[in-house]
């Protein structure tokens, strides 16, 4: 049994434990039985790539959490002001993720965001072709994009 799948019956079981089936108990199961299972690694053969996993998947989540809420207040302050700030441009970002899960997550990340759009991936899948409402530097943006969310999901998937 990998160790998701047993972290997922530490889960349920604290939650029958609890007598209460709800999404805050499972989520305290599940870091329950993550801590556990931390414990516990000599235990196991090879338990270090499904914590280094968790982890980055938690920093992802993170990271996107923050990019959403400066987005979100820098397309509102545009908005607002009278003064519009906003330089849209349409940029070509070459991919380095490859499979088609990865492309996916990447695509959709940067268009959960505001102010920028995934438009399409190129038929040999090494470029995204992005809208961004915010394109002074469209060579900087696209390091921006390399650099955080596609270095992230690639990191994920490693």
């Amino acid at each position: 049994m990998n160790l998701f799948a047993l972290n997922i019956v530490l889960a349920v079981v604290w939650a029958a434990l609890t007598a209460s089936f709800t999404l805050p108990s499972l989520l305290v199961g599940f870091a329950l039985g993550f801590a556990g299972l931390w414990m516990a690694q000599p235990l196991f053969e090879e338990p270090q790539g499904y914590f280094r996993r968790v982890w980055r998947i938690l920093r992802l989540a993170a990271f996107f959490l923050y990019e959403l809420l400066v987005s979100s207040l820098r397309v509102a302050w545009d908005v607002v002001t009278p003064r519009h700030q906003s330089n849209p441009a349409i940029i070509e970002m070459p991919l380095d993720v490859e499979s088609d899960f990865e492309i996916l997550l990447v695509t959709n990340l940067i268009s959960l965001t505001p102010g920028t759009l995934s438009l399409d991936v190129t038929p040999d899948r090494k470029t995204l072709i992005v809208h961004a409402m915010f394109a002074d530097d469209p060579d900087a943006l696209v390091r921006e994009l390399k650099d955080g969310m596609e270095r992230m999901v690639r990191e994920v998937f490693e």
